[in-house]
């Protein structure tokens, strides 16, 4: 790794933990294309080194914080976490299946999708 690597990832991961701090965001809307456009990964290796440093550190400090102030629901919390490891298994499976430029357009599609819907509903 160069200083500027360690540099940029480190302006990544900032902005990645304040937006996921702020909003709840981070991994998808800022890591992945940060490291697409700026370091140069594919879309696979963006998408599995996202995921790789978002094991534990990404979310505990937020979810303790969210928790000591009473907006954690467990129960809901619990349930997605199961179902959630299950479906990275499948998703993980169909996405390494996909070629990486149709992968990216999807990606891409998907967050078009998601902040149409956010800006444009009530």
């Amino acid at each position: 790794m160069t200083v500027t690597q360690i540099i940029l990832l480190a302006i990544i991961g900032l902005l990645a933990g304040v937006f996921s701090g702020t909003f709840g965001v981070g991994g998808a809307i800022i890591v992945i294309p940060a490291l697409i456009f700026f370091l140069g990964l594919s879309q696979h290796q963006a998408q599995g080194t996202s995921l790789a440093f978002m094991i534990p550190p990404v979310t505990l400090m937020a979810a303790i914080i969210y928790w000591k102030n009473g907006y954690v629901n467990w129960k809901f919390a619990l349930v997605l976490a199961v179902m959630f490891f299950i479906g990275t298994y499948f998703g993980t499976m169909i996405s390494i299946s996909i070629p990486d430029k149709i992968l990216k357009k999807m990606f891409g599609g998907l967050l078009m999708l998601v902040a149409l819907k956010i800006i444009f509903s009530k």
